[in-house]
């Protein structure tokens, strides 16, 4: 898109009341005369969007429910596909868990829109429809994630295609222990991550290192790198968010604090690079000893799981992330315990009857589809 360096970038979030929502806006106010907001879009925290509505005034809204903000008289509703292609928008940020996102998100690209992207769910249920949209508009998908983030600021600039691409995991809130020893852990031992300030899904997602495999899925899809030449490692400290490997030997890294409002301004500013004075400087001494460690995948059986059915292509991806969400969702809510995660999303997936060049329809009543069946079976097990 062209857009005049003399006004501020024209931005759309979606998912603005969440995590990575609110984050984004904590980085657009800490550079007011960068960002103009022209669209919001959230999920049933009104309350919430309303205060957001008021502070940075955007064109246009959009609320799960239906239920307009109080005083919202300059704002009018719309649709999430009206949002992600108003006239002027320079960016999507697309925050919004769940599959809510997907058509919004390619319409945009296709519109030759550029998407930042956070929810790796997405890319995982529909890599291929996501890289020939941005294709197609002739425009980029740009990843928040911390590790996508850090795989892209490594390659940026590079003649060469990669050799091998590193993933880190900080081991989410149980690393160094046992699965059997993970029986009877609650769901907010669960959510007590070590380094990260994170949602309730990503943080269970991290605890069973099933995140780590999504985030294979994504670079696989987003770096067109194949399965076998991504590698993860286990790194406590939270500090180097990826590595690249080139065909040289080289390794390139990209490192900071563990605060996602990194690669959300990366993305923002992109590409562009801005000094802002609310983020927390890195500092070497304090950081101490960086340290790897082999990923023992016996303590995360998640992990493999969601691998093997990944690369089996087809709808069975969107059936692991439909799965995965019953999944957590269930734990989270006292129906199942930690270690049943993985059984109950093997469970829902052998059901699965796969499509293997699906439509975008297709691929999201495969999740949606999957996830009501594990919720429903769960339910007529515990009642």
């Amino acid at each position: 898109m062209n857009r005049s360096l003399n006004r501020p970038k024209n931005v759309v979030l979606l998912g603005s009341t969440g995590s990575v929502g609110t984050q984004t806006l904590d980085v657009i106010r800490a550079l007011p005369d960068r960002f103009r907001v022209l669209g919001l879009a959230a999920g049933r925290n009104v309350d919430l969007l309303a205060t957001q509505i008021a502070e940075f005034r955007p064109y246009r809204y959009y609320a799960t429910d239906g239920r307009e903000p109080e005083n919202c008289t300059d704002c009018r509703p719309a649709s999430l596909m009206e949002l992600a292609t108003l006239n002027d928008v320079d960016l999507v940020v697309a925050a919004m868990s769940g599959a809510d996102a997907l058509e919004p998100a390619i319409a945009a690209l296709r519109a030759g829109i550029p998407v930042a992207l956070a929810n790796k769910e997405l890319v995982v249920m529909a890599g291929e429809h996501l890289r020939d949209a941005a294709k197609h508009g002739g425009t980029e998908i740009l990843p928040v994630d911390s590790e996508p983030s850090a795989i892209w600021q490594c390659i940026r600039g590079e003649a060469e295609e990669p050799r091998r691409l590193i993933i880190t995991a900080s081991g989410g809130a149980f690393r160094g222990r046992s699965w059997d020893a993970l029986r009877s852990v609650s769901p907010e031992e669960a959510l007590d991550h070590p380094t990260w300030q994170m949602g309730r899904k990503i943080t269970i997602d991290s605890a069973t290192l099933i995140n780590k495999a999504l985030e294979v899925i994504e670079a696989h899809w987003l770096f067109d790198i194949p399965y076998d030449q991504i590698d993860v490692v286990m790194h406590k400290q939270s500090i180097v968010h990826s590595m690249v490997e080139f065909k040289d030997g080289s390794v390139k890294a990209q490192l900071g604090p563990p605060d996602l409002r990194y690669p959300i301004q990366c993305a923002l500013t992109h590409p562009e690079r801005v000094a802002n004075s609310t983020l927390p400087r890195f500092d070497p001494i304090e950081a101490g000893n960086l340290t790897f460690e082999e990923l023992d995948a016996s303590l995360y059986p998640c992990f493999n799981l969601a691998l093997d059915v990944a690369r089996r292509g087809g709808t069975w991806r969107a059936a692991l992330v439909g799965a995965d969400e019953a999944a957590v969702e269930l734990f989270l809510g006292g129906k199942i315990g930690f270690t049943e995660i993985g059984p109950v999303i093997e469970q829902g997936l052998a059901a699965h009857q796969p499509i293997m060049e699906p439509s975008l329809r297709q691929i999201t009543e495969a999740a949606t589809e999957t996830a009501t069946r594990i919720r429903s079976a769960i339910s007529v097990l515990r009642d």
